[in-house]
């Protein structure tokens, strides 16, 4: 028997219109979703994360409807920040963005502006102290590699949303109670075991790659991948990064990337794996073994042949505090040949900049650019053809959004490119 979505009769006043034909458009988007679902409820959220905000994403049409909803009143009611967009709002015309690309760019982010929203511009909130979610907090976010972090790394509550549902959720404050907001959605139904090492974030780039491939929009549950990885920091430390916090955002966005992965499991380590009393793996879940990383690594590699490199990209999703650390040290006393970005949010670049990582980075000839990265970035009209990076979902996603041939590899080899302006020739 199919579910029937019951609104409170706050929620019944919004919908028909009492609070204003913006929060009305934004409960019936809401609510349609949850009937499509079959969610029974809508659940309170304590924050959101809109993606698709690049005029990339937008073009004119986009902007023109978030216009017409600001016009019509429309006003977050919870804390709501914003993912990368197509360029550095302080820097643009240093960096060459045209006008054309950047004004009505800049016009998008001014309706976000109105309408509340925080203009963080990154793909990584959760390196934010002030958004750093809860174990259990139910949010509505939009990036698919910040929601398979929060769910797994920091046991909160998120479906995938699209840009339009989760500023909807945050205009009225509830998103519907269906899928990973339900305990019984969360249990694993792959069990994954990891049988060569994981040495750098390039090769946890490459496991999201082969088990995003096979186990599609599954949980999967790792029963040995803890061995790979330093212990998380504690809590109020996660937004400095560390080891493990840089390995496994890079793991999530390869598994969002390559499969559709919302949610995944450690044994004894992320927060569902190690709390008592919980059953974790479904009965009938099926198991992979992997072996071999080569088909990953032959993949995101798309290019060998390509040996000049125009850009190398470290920041996806967007670099913590301690890759910031790591490019700095990697570049002390060297001159760049190519063109570095270091893709990162505007809160982290400030915090790089009072550390002094910003500056011996831009000193090399690199920059550290905030608000944007390669994918969304018009990286056409910047003449850039061929690239490096050692991010898994880059190199997904860069080839086809911006038209450029790739190398994939460690950070190391990426920054020896940068310094060199070739990729590295392999000792093997």
């Amino acid at each position: 028997m199919a579910k029937t979505l019951h609104l409170s009769s706050e929620e019944e006043e919004v919908l028909a219109g009492t609070e204003g034909p913006g929060r009305q458009r934004a409960m019936e988007i809401v609510a349609t979703l949850g009937r499509i679902y079959g969610a029974e409820r809508l659940l309170p959220i304590v924050h959101a994360h809109i993606a698709g905000v690049s005029y990339k994403n937008l073009g004119d049409a986009g902007i023109s409807f978030l216009q017409e909803w600001a016009a019509e009143g429309a006003q977050v009611v919870v804390p709501t920040t914003l993912n990368p967009m197509g360029l550095e709002e302080a820097r643009w015309q240093e960096i060459g963005f045209a006008p054309e690309f950047a004004l009505p760019q800049l016009k998008a982010i001014d309706v976000f502006r109105q309408m509340g929203i925080r203009p963080t511009m990154s793909c990584t909130p959760y390196l934010f102290s002030e958004y750093l979610p809860r174990v259990g907090a139910h949010l509505a976010w939009a990036e698919s590699s910040a929601v398979v972090f929060a769910n797994s790394v920091l046991g909160s509550y998120s479906n995938r949303e699209g840009g339009p549902s989760a500023l909807a959720a945050a205009i009225v404050g509830r998103t519907a109670a269906y899928g990973l907001h339900i305990e019984s959605a969360r249990r694993a139904n792959w069990v994954i075991d990891v049988a060569v090492p994981l040495r750098s974030i390039a090769d946890f780039g490459a496991l999201g790659y082969v088990v995003g491939k096979t186990v599609g929009n599954g949980v999967p549950y790792f029963r040995d991948l803890a061995r790979w990885l330093l212990p998380l920091p504690p809590r109020e430390q996660l937004v400095d990064g560390s080891p493990a916090v840089d390995r496994l955002k890079t793991l999530g966005a390869a598994l969002a990337a390559y499969g559709a992965v919302a949610l995944y499991h450690i044994a004894d380590y992320t927060p569902e794996a190690i709390s008592s009393g919980k059953e974790i793996i479904a009965p009938d879940a099926r198991h992979l073994r992997v072996d071999s990383l080569s088909p990953a690594l032959a993949a995101m590699d798309a290019d060998p042949d390509v040996t000049a490199i125009d850009l190398v990209t470290i920041g996806c999703p967007h670099a913590s505090l301690h890759e910031l650390a790591l490019v700095a040290d990697f570049l002390q006393g060297k001159r760049l040949r190519t063109k570095l970005w270091v893709t990162t949010g505007r809160i982290t670049r400030q915090r790089g900049l009072e550390a002094g990582y910003v500056q011996q980075i831009e000193v090399s000839g690199g920059m550290v650019v905030a608000d944007t990265c390669a994918v969304v970035a018009p990286l056409r009209s910047l003449h850039i053809h061929t690239m490096a990076t050692n991010a898994g979902k880059m190199a997904c996603y860069a080839p086809a959004h911006s038209g450029v041939k790739m190398r994939f590899g460690t950070m190391e080899q990426c920054l020896q490119a940068a310094v060199t302006g070739f990729w590295p020739v392999s000792d093997g």
